[in-house]
């Protein structure tokens, strides 16, 4: 995607004469104490170091204390600084209406209590406006973040993200911080089909934005538990284990329209490389060949510990499963560059109908040597082995690259998958 186009006039968007390049939204539900020292401290950090015009927008979303004059009145005060109203709460409702209804081309959200360090906020949205990604996440996980929390807050969040990793298949090290920004272009494209309205709304929009082939940006930042956080943990986890098999049975039914989204946002695929470099016919002929050497060398030394105490056809099906499956494993991942566990299951199953013409191939030949010759020697087996091998090299390099590792290709962007679904606009009963 394009770099975003911003002027150099910061003095005029700050005070609210000019389009904002970002639009901060924090969310907020009975926060009266919290809210004025987030917005002052926030509003500061962004004057002198964000170096692109900014607004902070308010989302005030069914708060029943004093939050919403607190905002009015802290906004009147700091130029660049908007109070969005919604009559029902939940984070999600909120941050999908402030997005939706923003002009800014970068949109971007922190928790009230601020417990990211804000140093981290410009490299979370330059490459957004840069171009190189489309959505940018905090984590906490990362090796050099660093993170001042309880133990139990600590378990419950590796948990978590273990949990999504092993069911949602997301490559994410920490779906849940409260710190993230997304290109509005991507948003109106992806808010329209996000359900959640609370806490699960974040990891259902990245589980989304992945699956659509979109590039996330993940920013390890420096985090500093809030010990008046009013998170129901149990509710929160209950609620999200339901968002969980809720998008699984979206994704397994096809309900979600990934291939329009990666028609029309998604990355498209790398351009063809010359020849040499990884990608091209010969590179993946010179690391399939050596993968080749590799599993030939194995399933003889296999065939020649098993021979020992087994029939040459059980030596040689033992030995050749092991190392076809071995041999798949490789050729997915080094010589077709294909990552990842969507699609493995049936990579696999296609690897092993390439298995069983191999099998014919060793098999048959080794039948035929042993009808011709009533007792052949080893090394008469092991030279047809090698012949075998040889000759079904090529077939099998064929029907690797263009059956079982084949992707098609998503379609152009001007001819999606369907028809584009517009995006939603928050209606009259959630926003005044």
């Amino acid at each position: 995607m394009p770099p975003l186009p911003f002027g150099s006039d910061h003095r005029a968007a700050v005070t609210g004469r000019g389009r904002p390049l970002l639009d901060v939204v924090v969310p907020v539900h009975d926060e009266e104490t919290d809210l004025e020292p987030c917005l002052r401290r926030l509003h500061a950090h962004l004057t002198e170091s964000l170096p692109y015009p900014f607004r902070i927008t308010v989302a005030e979303n069914g708060s029943t204390d004093r939050t919403l004059e607190v905002a009015r009145r802290v906004a009147a005060e700091l130029p660049g600084t908007e109070v969005l109203t919604l009559t029902r709460p939940g984070r999600g409702r909120a941050l999908r209406t402030a997005w939706l209804r923003s002009d800014a081309p970068v949109l971007a959200y922190t928790d009230v209590d601020l417990s990211t360090d804000l140093a981290a906020l410009l490299p979370l949205v330059a490459p957004l406006i840069s171009g190189h990604s489309d959505l940018a996440v905090g984590t906490r996980l990362a090796p050099s973040s660093r993170v001042a929390r309880g133990l139990g807050r600590e378990v419950v969040s590796r948990c978590y993200n273990l949990l999504l990793r092993r069911t949602l298949a997301t490559s994410l090290s920490d779906a849940q911080c409260g710190f993230k920004a997304i290109r509005a272009d991507v948003a109106a494209e992806l808010l329209p089909l996000v359900e959640d309205t609370g806490w699960f709304f974040d990891t259902e929009l990245l589980v989304l934005a992945e699956r659509a082939g979109l590039r996330i940006h993940e920013v390890p930042v420096d985090w500093v538990d809030d010990p008046d956080s009013r998170v129901d943990l149990v509710r929160t986890a209950r609620a999200d284990v339901a968002g969980i098999v809720r998008v699984l049975r979206a994704l397994s039914t096809g309900r979600l329209p990934l291939d329009r989204l990666r028609a029309t946002i998604g990355r498209g695929p790398l351009p063809d490389p010359p020849p040499g470099v990884p990608g091209s016919l010969v590179g993946q002929l010179l690391r399939f060949a050596a993968i080749g050497v590799v599993s030939t060398v194995a399933h003889l030394v296999l065939f020649v510990l098993l021979r020992g105490v087994a029939a040459a056809q059980v030596a040689n099906l033992v030995a050749l499963l092991v190392t076809a499956v071995a041999n798949t494993a490789a050729n997915r991942r080094v010589t077709f560059g294909i990552r990842g566990t969507d699609g493995a299951g049936r990579d696999h199953l296609r690897g092993l109908a390439v298995l069983a013409l191999t099998l014919t191939l060793t098999s048959g030949s080794l039948g035929l040597l042993h009808a011709v010759v009533a007792a052949p020697s080893r090394a008469a087996e092991l030279t047809l082995l090698v012949a075998a091998n040889a000759a079904a090299v090529l077939l099998r390099f064929l029907l690797l690259r263009g059956w079982v590792f084949r992707r098609h290709r998503p379609a152009p962007a001007g001819d999606p998958t369907g028809p584009p679904r517009p995006p939603t606009r928050p209606g009259p009963e959630d926003a005044r």
